[in-house]
């Protein structure tokens, strides 16, 4: 698969406010997720499942209680790359990469760790966030439909590490 000619920019927002104290960030949002204008829009990326699951609470529906439920939770959301080439959804086909700034996230809130949705996410954020910010991140398993070596439960677990 070809990457799409020109960069495609980031237009979903960050999610946080000063009482966010974990920072996960993915990659880039997939097609459904710019089509839908929110993080993980995809029905079959088990994030939203996995994080009413670790804290033990209802899953959110929509928007506004995704939105709704990142607050309550103290979670700040984002991704590492603000542009980029990309074909389609596909991670591995990311080129020319513009990284999001999160300086105003970092200086805003008290975040105690940052964390990563999958691999691509780490290596974008190693390449070209942590050397701007020196903040080390944890990578988590990915929550996509193309991991399909984690089931649900094996991915609560290890995310359950975002809960200490």
């Amino acid at each position: 698969m070809k990457a799409v000619p020109g960069p495609v920019l980031h237009p979903i927002p960050p999610v946080w406010n000063g009482d966010s104290r974990i920072l996960i960030l993915g990659s880039f949002p997939s097609v459904k997720s710019r089509e839908t204008g929110f993080f993980y829009g995809h029905p079959q990326n088990r994030y939203w499942r996995v994080l009413a699951a670790v804290y033990d609470q209802p899953f959110p529906e929509d928007i506004p209680q995704r939105r709704e439920f990142l607050v309550r939770n103290r979670i700040a959301a984002w991704d590492v790359i603000r542009s980029c080439e990309i074909a389609g959804s596909s991670d591995a086909s990311i080129t020319n990469v513009v990284p999001n700034d999160l300086r105003p996230i970092l200086e805003g809130a008290d975040i105690q760790a940052i964390y990563v949705n999958g691999r691509t996410a780490e290596k974008m954020y190693r390449r070209y966030t942590e050397p701007l910010t020196g903040r080390p991140c944890i990578c988590l398993p990915s929550t996509s439909p193309a991991n399909a070596a984690w089931s649900l439960e094996r991915l609560t677990e290890a995310w359950k590490v975002i809960l200490t």
